[in-house]
């Protein structure tokens, strides 16, 4: 890669990396003049590889910024009774101050119900209905990681969002739709894409910032985006044991104004907020 072409990656890293010297700062003042340590709850069921790195991942973060954690590892065979009175329990411990009920669950499992059941106080990943009705109406508390992820990368490479058509491909409760809202909540002009959009080039050939999060290797390729649009890569597959991200990450720099590199892009800005919100949680106790 060009030295040109690295000055348009995005560095996921470092913009977590302040993220989280902010929080340790305010975890460490939290603790000195309120006697409180910030709390998260991990919940994992089954043994799903990737979402048990996940979890770990997490934890670590809650090393580097002195918020306390635990898992609660359930068997794959876990009801749907066990799991919700797991959430109940945690709901009531006052020095667990965030919960994440780490996602996707097995089949016998109803997501949106576990997920209704957590408190939307102690709801760190942000996709308690309450939470995203907030969102909606433009208070922007615990909401979704990864939108808001993004929202701190185009303030910390200083991108005006007002009046840009953002266009997004993938409309998932997760991503799509939490990033839409925040993108009209600060006055861009907003187009959503999804696997039933014709002709989704169309929309991306026309987009200052694209975010794209679709699981699809290298679905965007250099053709299909404006020169000097700012690109935000939040999918990820694997193949052959290597990782892709949806964006033709060697050809699509070379158009782009700033692009996020899969892995180091995202996915360190999405476990920061979540950082960032078990805080929020527990100074709202305090």
């Amino acid at each position: 890669m060009s030295d040109e072409d690295q000055n348009k990656v995005i560095d996921g890293r470092a913009v977590a990396k302040k993220v989280e010297a902010e929080v340790k700062a305010g975890v460490e003042e939290l603790k000195s003049e309120k006697g409180i340590t910030p709390g998260l709850a991990t919940i994992l069921v089954g043994d799903d590889p990737a979402s048990k790195m996940y979890v770990r991942l997490k934890h670590k973060a809650c090393d580097r910024v002195g918020i306390y954690a635990e898992d609660h590892p359930l068997p794959e065979s876990t009801t749907q009774e066990e799991l919700l009175d797991l959430i109940k329990t945690l709901n009531a411990r006052e020095d667990i101050h965030g919960i994440l009920l780490q996602l996707p669950l097995p089949g016998q499992l109803n997501e949106q119900e576990a997920m209704n059941a957590i408190d939307p106080a102690k709801d760190a990943d942000g996709f308690h209905p309450f939470n995203m009705g907030q969102l909606l109406i433009g208070i922007e508390e615990l909401v979704p990681c990864t939108p808001k992820g993004v929202i701190r990368a185009l303030e910390e490479y200083n991108i005006d969002i007002q009046g840009k058509h953002a266009v997004i491909v993938g409309h998932s409760n997760v991503v799509g739709k939490p990033m839409a809202a925040m993108l009209v909540n600060r006055n861009a002009t907003v187009s959503v894409c999804h696997v039933f959009t014709e002709d989704t080039s169309k929309f991306t050939k026309e987009a200052d910032i694209l975010v794209v999060a679709t699981g699809v290797k290298h679905l965007i390729k250099e053709d299909m985006v404006k020169e000097g649009a700012v690109i935000f890569d939040v999918g990820i597959s694997e193949e052959n044991g290597k990782v892709y991200g949806d964006v033709d990450f060697e050809n699509v720099i070379k158009k782009a104004a700033l692009v996020t590199p899969v892995p180091g892009g995202v996915g360190p800005m999405t476990i920061s907020i979540l950082m960032q919100h078990v805080l929020m949680a527990a100074q709202k106790t305090a």
